[in-house]
């Protein structure tokens, strides 16, 4: 079988609207509090898909990552409600998340919604920063502010 011949599956008119919510944070960010330095959100092309990268310094050491962000629609099945992700980084980790923006308040949860490790955060009104807290299981987590640069 070659790819021609396979089904292009349900169109896809239009992105969901909890992923096009996120549009919020397309831009570069200055990270300060747990971890340092900048992270860099893109929509790829057609608006299914936000891109982050990362370029910060986490409990000392410097790391480099990538997160796709969207809908998961599997090869023939219609789009998930939810807005999921995937992020790879430069120690070889790869994490799953669930993202939630709900007025200015964004949730991210790790692995699935609803997950005991998120973190929870507000945009300011002028959507300048976004500040808030990752919350770890057991205790730990750490403060994370977003600036907009």
């Amino acid at each position: 079988m070659t790819e021609t011949d396979l089904p292009a599956g349900p169109p896809a008119d239009l992105p969901a609207e909890g992923l096009r919510a996120l549009d919020r944070l397309v831009g570069t960010w200055a990270v300060t509090g747990g971890a340092e330095g900048t992270v860099r959100y893109e929509w790829m092309p057609g608006g299914f898909f936000l891109v982050q990268n990362v370029e910060l310094t986490q409990f000392g050491s410097p790391v480099t990552g990538m997160e796709v962000i969207g809908n998961l629609r599997p090869f023939g099945e219609p789009a998930g409600a939810d807005v999921v992700s995937r992020y790879y980084d430069s120690n070889g980790n790869t994490f799953d998340y669930v993202y939630e923006l709900n007025g200015d308040t964004l949730t991210i949860w790790a692995g699935a919604k609803g997950s005991p490790a998120y973190y929870e955060g507000r945009f300011s009104a002028d959507g300048t920063t976004a500040t808030g807290d990752w919350v770890y299981p057991g205790g730990g987590g750490y403060t994370s502010t977003m600036t907009r640069i």
